[in-house]
């Protein structure tokens, strides 16, 4: 079995040779921001979000953090910190996942099947439960305002996110200080 270090430079390595537009944060691999396309076939579709992404040392025995920083509107994403409810990252990780797993299956399929009985975002898990044509109105909206390629350079650098959040934590820790939430044009 190779090392942790290794896999990790491996699983880095095989992201950025993908589809994926992958930018490090302080030239290092445990860190870094990717180009995130909404899935085809959803109310996602066009959309381009940054997803943060946080390799603990102990990466892929460890999950990595997943967050998104430019809004988006689903129920188990949390709308102003962007962390992300999605039990195959948080609770049931495996090492036999990879990165190209999260940004080719999990994430894609968080955004066609959204879980509203176990939400971040009550308002869109209440929205979608109630009214489903407002709620589909809502996501193409922020879609429209904060998922689209010319809004990604108004995502704010590392140097004015000084949060040390787990995106992926599965619980609300935003602040008013959190990417998501300065991202309003």
């Amino acid at each position: 079995m190779s090392s942790p270090g290794k896999r990790r430079d491996m699983d880095v390595m095989k992201l950025m040779m993908s589809d994926h537009t992958v930018e490090t944060i302080d030239d290092g691999i445990t860190e870094f921001n990717v180009k995130f396309h909404g899935p085809k076939e959803s109310l996602y579709e066009g959309g381009v979000w940054q997803i943060r992404v946080k390799l603990p040392d102990a990466y892929p025995y460890k999950h990595p953090s997943i967050g998104f920083l430019n809004k988006i509107f689903h129920p188990n994403v949390d709308e102003r910190s962007g962390s992300v409810c999605l039990d195959v990252i948080n609770q049931t990780w495996s090492p036999m996942f990879d990165l190209l797993n999260v940004f080719e299956v999990f994430l894609p399929q968080l955004l066609l099947y959204p879980n509203p009985s176990d939400p971040l975002n009550e308002a869109a898990a209440s929205l979608m439960l109630k009214d489903r044509i407002q709620y589909e109105q809502k996501v193409k909206e922020h879609c429209k305002l904060y998922a689209k390629e010319e809004i990604q350079e108004n995502v704010p650098s590392e140097e004015e996110d000084s949060s040390d959040d787990d995106f992926s934590s599965g619980y609300n820790t935003s602040s008013d200080d959190e990417v998501a939430g300065d991202a309003d044009p």
